[in-house]
């Protein structure tokens, strides 16, 4: 594990408890057994849907992207704001928010091995 994603405990203490887990060249970020987030090539990307896309527009926050066959996807995930990483109140409201879009999304918990 890098340092980086050993570092989101402590950003999102006033969440509540995440877990981490390596997936696809990245990771997984997890709170309740919800993937809320995920970390790729150092930055960490928050899930987003109709509900909380405003919040990520207004700030101009890039969608995380991958390219597959010749083709660019974008996935649901849109960068986190700087802010997170020196406060931890905006890291929990940000938290929640990506947390509650994932609660939306449909898909079932990952359970803790």
């Amino acid at each position: 594990m890098n340092s980086f994603v050993e570092s989101l405990p402590e950003v999102f203490e006033r969440l509540g408890r995440i877990r981490t887990r390596r997936m696809f060249g990245g990771w997984g970020v997890y709170h309740e057994d919800r993937m809320f987030a995920l970390v790729a090539s150092e930055t960490l990307y928050l899930k987003v849907d109709a509900g909380n896309v405003a919040d990520f527009d207004r700030l101009g926050l890039r969608a995380f992207e991958y390219t597959k066959d010749g083709r660019t996807m974008a996935m649901s995930y849109r960068e986190a704001p700087v802010e997170i990483f020196e406060d931890r109140q905006e890291a929990a409201l940000w938290g929640r928010r990506a947390y509650e879009a994932a609660l939306r999304s449909g898909t079932p918990p990952k359970r803790s091995r």
